[in-house]
């Protein structure tokens, strides 16, 4: 019972924070246009879509471990979670390029549509596990691993130092970011994009931390410090 109430509260809020970025998107574009403006490409803007992008490849790309359990979740590599969790390529393909397009208002909008496909075991039996997890074969599972995980390391670690010589040369060549001026109508949509599909990142390192103490300093640490962080829960 517990586990159904859980479920319950999951769909209304990925429903309730989809909701609002559709709703974000739709009044930025009544008071200041279309995004597609070179003159909103401002240093820190780019810094941002930069770190909204990488964002994208971790919801996209990321190997998730279930604790206790050694299971790989994703499929590796150019394989994302979406790749992983469709049986379609072609319908993988299509929520892949929702999640750039989209960010995430697509991203909760896949998560409420895997929520409804839960059956009615799996929703009463640890629903996180079963919505993060394709059920394998176990050799299969371990015979991806061996390569996956080196090869995930090495493109994360990758894409974190990227993200903070970003941030580093962003700082060091237009200063600080917290100024009035840079807080334009679609770098606050931009920010509320980043922190919905942060708080999608916030229950996976939730779930995955045995210690709910360990969970909120990594979930601070990746809201003060972004992507960068996140590869290191990785």
């Amino acid at each position: 019972m517990a586990n159904n109430s859980t479920v319950t509260v999951l769909k209304s809020v990925v429903i309730g924070l989809g909701c609002l970025m559709v709703a974000t998107l739709i009044y930025t574009i009544s008071i200041d246009g279309f995004p597609f403006r070179k003159d909103l490409l401002t240093p820190w803007m780019i810094a941002t879509l930069v770190d909204f992008y990488i964002n994208v490849i971790i919801l996209a790309g990321h190997f998730l471990w279930l604790p206790g359990e050694g299971v790989v979740l994703s499929s590796g590599g150019s394989r994302a979670w979406v790749c992983y969790k469709e049986s379609s390529w072609l319908a993988a393909v299509i929520w892949v390029i929702l999640l750039a397009c989209l960010g995430s208002a697509a991203t909760c909008l896949y998560i409420a549509v895997k929520l409804y496909m839960l059956s009615a075991e799996e929703s009463s039996h640890d629903p996180i596990y079963h919505l993060l997890l394709q059920p394998q074969e176990g050799n299969a599972m371990h015979e991806k691993s061996s390569f996956q995980l080196p090869a995930a390391r090495v493109i994360f670690s990758l894409l974190g130092c990227l993200m903070l010589g970003v941030l580093v040369y962003t700082t060091l060549n237009y200063g600080s970011p917290f100024h009035k001026e840079l807080l334009t109508p679609w770098m606050i949509a931009t920010l509320i994009d980043f922190c919905i599909n942060i708080s999608a990142l916030s229950a996976w390192i939730g779930y995955k931390e045995s210690s709910w103490l360990t969970a909120f300093a990594w979930i601070v640490l990746l809201i003060c410090c972004g992507r960068e962080i996140s590869f290191e829960v990785t």
